[in-house]
């Protein structure tokens, strides 16, 4: 086998241990949350509000911070059309159709609840280190995408019919976070060797937020 073979073998096989790590974190992330029928209308409409407030105005800067970060061709080119679909399909106006549906727009209490952990992961975005970067958002991209049935569920006991947000990204994250692990693929190739703590920083950073979604400070 030539040396380039192995270290492509070498890329993908932590990559895989990668993404192991990243499915368990999804899995309890999952299981810590609260069962739907145990929640008042009220923390059913704050949990809805944060996440608008969340994501509405930071997913594609999130994206774009890893765009500018990628070193790799490939990378970039997965992660623009990522970005692409975003735009052309205006998701955060998907995502303000769904909110407004559920009778939960985010108030500025809402957006206080959330702020000081959001703006954590806003400044590690700034940062721009690619690895840590595309790892993060693979995570999340992972987690939207299983987090959808969730977030349908409650908009549903708050009275809405408007699923279209939640059905378009409980699909088209699958492909996103399948794009994400081969962007991670061609970055880690040009980057050095990362300690866990800072291959994982903004997974933390995240998880901390998205319970944070989930139960307001």
């Amino acid at each position: 086998m030539s040396s380039a073979a192995v270290a492509v073998a070498s890329n993908e096989s932590k990559t895989a241990t990668i993404q192991a790590l990243i499915d368990r974190e999804i899995d309890d992330l999952l299981a810590s949350l609260p069962e739907p029928e145990t929640l008042s209308a009220g923390e059913r409409r704050g949990i809805l509000a944060r996440y608008t407030a969340v994501l509405e105005g930071n997913f594609i800067y999130w994206m774009t911070g890893a765009y500018l970060s990628a070193g790799s061709d490939e990378a970039r080119a997965k992660i623009m059309d990522n970005l692409r679909e975003e735009v052309r399909d205006c998701h955060p106006g998907m995502l303000r159709r769904f909110t407004i549906a559920a009778g939960a727009i985010p108030t500025g209490d809402d957006a206080q609840d959330v702020y000081r952990n959001l703006m954590n992961v806003r400044l590690f975005i700034g940062r721009l280190s690619p690895v840590p970067i595309v790892v993060t958002m693979a995570f999340f991209e992972g987690f939207i995408q299983r987090f959808m049935p969730y977030l349908a569920d409650l908009a549903r006991r708050q009275g809405s019919g408007e699923m279209e947000y939640t059905d378009v990204h409980g699909v088209c994250d699958i492909t996103h976070t399948e794009e994400l692990f081969r962007a991670l693929d061609a970055e880690m190739a040009l980057a050095p060797p990362l300690r866990a703590e800072e291959m994982f920083e903004g997974v933390r950073l995240l998880r901390t937020l998205i319970q944070n979604i989930v139960v307001a400070n």
